[in-house]
């Protein structure tokens, strides 16, 4: 398991807990109780459609976490490019257990695996000098899990929240009256204990923002003409960072330019369900 989940294993099985809660309340599986006891059996799970893989072993997580005697048996791994019908594990178990857990291992399977798929393509839209990242753009609770699986695609982190990173955006900015007082009382407060990103609108704030010797700049839903003056003013002194509703059309262009990185929301908060079935076997 990767390290950061490994750091993270108990927020996770919470989540996972919930998921699992929100399927037993108190009766638990009322279908599958009735129809099977102790009966034993072996499941494989199938992707649905071409990929790359992620929540392999968060998947493995809430079988256990159901029922500590099931053997799973995995495939392929996470980070790995997976197609449509290849069995990517194979479990086994007592049934109830097997169908108490499918649709939350799922679940978990798919979202991870949307948004590592998702990554993936973004990554091959860009040119070799420009990184994709994540945001904070993600659901309460699924931060971890979600950085993770755009890892996974390929794509790099933005910060993990608001405590690992000076940020300076717009709101920053209105309110402290420019980019060099909010600049001017970050510093007073930490030194340079954190990296400093300030988001620009326009080229006069790249200006000013360049001349602080920040770490690095944000081009915030610039079009095409001023992202480019732009980077020619910074001229690779600071990284720089190209965001604003970005899709593929725009990747590929803004890409062409060069930027250290492109951060997209969309990577994390509009994902598609990667495709996965279980099914039995003999």
């Amino acid at each position: 398991m990767d390290t950061e989940l490994k750091k993270n294993i108990k927020s996770i099985k919470k989540i996972i807990k919930i998921g699992l809660k929100e399927d037993f309340s108190t009766k638990g599986d009322i279908t599958s109780s009735a129809i099977f006891s102790d009966e034993k059996g072996k499941v494989q799970i199938i992707a649905k459609q071409d990929g790359v893989l992620s929540g392999i072993d968060i998947a493995e997580l809430v079988f256990l976490m159901v029922d500590k005697t099931i053997i799973f048996k995995k495939h392929k791994f996470d980070s790995q490019i997976i197609h449509n019908q290849e069995i990517i594990a194979t479990v086994e178990g007592r049934l109830l257990s097997l169908l108490k857990a499918e649709r939350t291992a799922l679940n978990f399977l798919g979202y991870l695996s949307g948004i590592s798929t998702k990554a993936a393509k973004f990554v091959e839209l860009t040119s070799n000098k420009t990184s994709i990242l994540d945001t904070r753009k993600i659901l309460a609770g699924y931060r971890v899990l979600a950085k993770y699986a755009a890892r996974c695609g390929g794509a790099k982190n933005h910060r993990y929240g608001l405590y690992d990173m000076i940020m300076i955006k717009d709101n920053h900015i209105d309110g402290a009256k420019g980019i060099t007082n909010a600049v001017k009382k970050v510093r007073d407060k930490y030194k340079n204990r954190y990296k400093i990103e300030v988001e620009t609108r326009n080229l006069r704030e790249v200006e000013e923002a360049l001349n602080l010797n920040v770490d690095r700049i944000m081009l915030d839903n610039m079009d095409f003409e001023t992202a480019k003056e732009a980077l020619k003013i910074i001229n690779n002194k600071v990284e720089t960072e190209i965001s604003g509703n970005m899709d593929e059309e725009k990747i590929i262009k803004y890409s062409s330019l060069m930027p250290t990185y492109i951060s997209i929301g969309s990577l994390t908060h509009s994902v598609k369900s990667f495709d996965f079935s279980m099914k039995f076997i003999d």
